[in-house]
């Protein structure tokens, strides 16, 4: 007979094992139909999951962060269910809770379109609009395996085969006719996820490898409640007014294109504000007793090799060849700094020696990240 222990230190006993959802419908109806979710002991659990033993428990509700991020989850199944009913023949990868919304990666055999967005959003809608309860069920990690093999849904193998233990019991949701695989936990009723706007799609490489599937990933924004989101599409807006690209473009600063991904051509005008944040930083170095320096732009890879940077960063970084060595081009400045600070002996009275150095930085950034002068190929680093 589980003794339940709640927030404000009130006990309740039951007779038999009990979910957080029969808890909260003990405690009144209105807990129950607010209540998406539990914390026993302090973890997360589902509003379904059995509890055996005295336990700690506190309900969570959409008001709560964690109810947030357990809807925009949600959220990310329903857009699964979705486009598996748009597009059947989808294979679907991963769906998690980023900032402000959630993302899906998928494998499809055409790539997305605004309208093709814009259709997937209304009939997620549909789906939300049926309040249909969320089912989970707890299998076996080779019947796991065995529903998404006949799915013909690879990416989910791979998962299984990779990631999960063959001793555990994964967590499969059941959205009518669509089955998702996740620890959770989610919503019990997709009345919890009305409130969301699918906002845009781009490239992801399966597994983050290059060497891999470019799948594509969609992007969408979910709230507790319709305020929250018409908030925030309201900020994202007023940003978009002040998006950089825009003003650059507006008042002729820079431009990029597709001969040199993530480099920025600076016209004149935008070369001029540059060499102005240039000579503030100048100042700022002279007033903090720094030498400013300037390292070569590219170096032998074996130097990055002695520093470590191949092993942990050679992915991101651009090679060349020049009389069998091979060279790199330079992601960062400090080994460079280390080289200069090499020369000569140094004694404990020349401390703190500090360099800093208008450095031209290359890494090759995935092409799905490159944003405006945000996320860049080519950089300068102090």
């Amino acid at each position: 007979m589980p003794v339940i222990t709640l927030p404000d230190g009130s006990q309740r006993q039951f007779d038999k094992p009990v979910s957080v959802m029969d808890i909260a419908m003990d405690i009144g109806p209105g807990l129950a139909k607010a209540c998406i979710a539990g914390r026993v002991n302090g973890e997360l659990v589902d509003a379904c999951d059995p509890i055996t033993q005295d336990a700690n428990v506190s309900i969570i509700t959409a008001k709560d962060q964690e109810g947030l991020e357990i809807i925009r989850h949600s959220c990310a199944h329903l857009l699964g269910h979705a486009i598996k009913q748009l597009w059947p023949n989808t294979k679907m990868a991963i769906g998690p809770v980023i900032d402000n919304g959630f993302y899906y990666d998928v494998d499809l055999d055409h790539t997305l379109t605004q309208e093709d967005l814009e259709l997937l959003d209304k009939r997620m809608h549909e789906l939300a609009d049926k309040d249909y309860d969320v089912i989970k069920k707890k299998v076996s990690w080779q019947e796991a395996r065995d529903a998404f093999e006949a799915r013909q849904e690879p990416y989910k193998v791979a998962i299984l085969d990779e990631n999960i233990s063959r001793d555990d019991q994964p967590g499969l949701y059941h959205h009518e006719e669509y089955i998702d695989m996740c620890r959770g936990p989610h919503v019990p009723n997709m009345r919890f996820c009305h409130h969301f706007k699918l906002q845009k799609s781009s490239g992801a490489y399966w597994r983050g490898d290059s060497n891999n599937t470019v799948l594509q990933r969609i992007y969408g924004t979910a709230w507790a409640d319709k305020k929250q989101l018409n908030a925030y599409l309201q900020r994202l807006e007023e940003a978009a007014k002040r998006d950089h690209r825009k003003i650059g473009k507006q008042l002729d600063l820079y431009h990029m294109q597709e001969e040199a991904p993530g480099m920025v051509f600076w016209h004149n005008d935008g070369w001029t504000i540059f060499r102005e944040l240039e000579a503030f930083v100048r100042v700022k170095l002279k007033e903090y007793d720094y030498q400013e320096v300037k390292g070569p732009f590219m170096m032998d890879r074996v130097l990055w090799e002695k520093t470590g940077h191949w092993e942990n960063y050679k992915d991101a970084m651009f090679t060349t060849s020049s009389e069998n060595r091979e060279y790199c081009i330079k992601p960062m400045n400090c080994p460079g700094h280390v080289q200069i600070f090499n020369q000569g002996l140094k004694s404990y009275r020349d401390l703190p020696l500090r360099m800093g150095e208008f450095g031209s930085c290359h890494r090759n950034e995935p092409s799905g990240s490159l944003h405006g002068l945000m996320r860049v190929r080519g950089f300068t680093q102090g």
